[in-house]
């Protein structure tokens, strides 16, 4: 056995994977064997498994670096009834300030192996330098994925995507523990019933737990999939629809990313966030006609809001520019929580906040966003023991 670190050095160890799950799950009348070899704290700091570096402790942390592991810890929970917390890189994740009552469990899982054009990673494996070692081998379908903090195992969860691209355009099948029927099961991609930044996953939050996702890549001789994003596309000088080389492609993401503050880094208080904090409202029709009209009213006729086809009688737009033309500037804030002064979906920590101090900015853009234009905004992070 290791010896044993100071619980603020091993908490360090784990940061940079996101938040999967919370559920509570009914006592069954036998309870599992305690679990033995993995590691465990109890009274454990949670604040640093996040990227937002905030929320109170858990009763107890348990670090599983297998799959067997996981679902050890999984049924143990289930079968004592005790509340789970599931836990990857915390990019995701906000935890109210008296932190969680139960066990946290902490998916430190490892594994990248690539066959031909098929990717399969561990759900702990580091979701960027998985994107990279793509890139490296001349593979194609997640390369403007590039920089989203975070694990392998949450972007089926969350249906991650940014630039352009999602990951349900390359997943194949995710393999999970399922909570019910207490077996391992394969999930291919229409099983995951993906849309936008949700999937089956985020819809039955109390059944699977992601051990391993598989994608399928594309080789397309070192040149990228097709441009999607325009902003990525004006970048690289091309047109959207075209390709670039690989390299060029997440290069170019991560130097967007860094300039919205979109890419960790300890010393700049702007990434001390969940990156996007609300989602793109979807609209249908007549709601969009709603909203365009609270948008000439309040900035002019001649002022057209963001649109984007989201599908049949849908309109998708966009949550900076309302909160952006709500009044909610970049940098706004004079506490220790508030928005970047890069990118106005981004709500931070300044060093000093507390999980209240987040909320307490979240809720004033809702109702700020709300009464300008009649729009509400929805979280994307997950909450824990709080709500918006």
């Amino acid at each position: 056995m290791l010896p044993a670190l100071p619980v603020s050095l091993r908490l360090l160890r784990l940061l940079r994977f996101p938040c999967y799950l919370v559920s509570r799950r009914p006592a069954l009348s036998v309870p599992s064997r305690s679990l033995e070899r993995v590691q465990e704290l109890h009274d454990a700091p949670l604040a640093p498994l996040t990227t937002f570096r905030l929320g109170g402790p858990a009763t107890r942390l348990v670090t599983a670096t297998t799959d067997a592991e996981v679902i050890a810890a999984v049924r143990e929970a289930d079968d004592t009834g005790t509340p789970l917390l599931l836990i990857g890189g915390g990019s995701n994740l906000v935890i109210g300030d008296k932190g969680f009552d139960g066990t946290a469990l902490h998916i430190a899982t490892r594994g990248f192996r690539l066959d031909g054009t098929t990717l399969e990673l561990a759900a702990g494996e580091i979701w960027t330098d998985a994107v990279a070692r793509t890139v490296e081998a001349g593979l194609a379908g997640v390369e403007c994925l590039a920089g989203i903090p975070g694990s392998a195992g949450a972007t089926p969860i969350q249906n991650v995507g940014a630039y352009g691209q999602e990951v349900s355009a390359t997943v194949t099948e995710v393999i999970a523990y399922d909570r019910r029927s207490r077996e391992t099961v394969a999930l291919s991609n229409a099983d995951c019933a993906f849309s936008y930044r949700h999937s089956r996953f985020k819809a039955e939050p109390d059944r699977y737990v992601v051990l391993r996702v598989r994608f399928g890549l594309e080789d397309a001789g070192g040149l990228s999939a097709p441009l999607r994003y325009a902003e990525t596309a004006r970048a690289l000088g091309v047109e959207v629809g075209d390709r670039v080389p690989l390299t060029a492609a997440r290069e170019t993401v991560l130097k967007l990313r860094a300039g919205k503050g979109m890419v960790l880094d300890p010393e700049d208080h702007d990434t001390w966030s969940a990156g996007s904090f609300f989602t793109n409202p979807i609209l249908t029709d007549e709601e969009f006609a709603a909203f365009r009209s609270r948008v000439a009213e309040r900035l002019g006729d001649a002022v057209e809001p963001p649109a984007f086809p989201a599908g049949e009688g849908r309109v998708k737009t966009s949550a900076a520019w309302l909160i952006d033309r709500a009044g909610f500037t970049k940098g706004y804030g004079t506490g220790p929580a508030r928005i970047s002064g890069k990118h106005t979906l981004a709500l931070t920590n300044r060093g000093e906040a507390t999980t209240e101090d987040l909320l307490a900015l979240a809720r004033e853009v809702v109702a700020g966003v709300r009464e300008a234009f009649g729009v509400t905004l929805v979280n994307e992070p997950v909450t824990v023991g709080v709500s918006l």
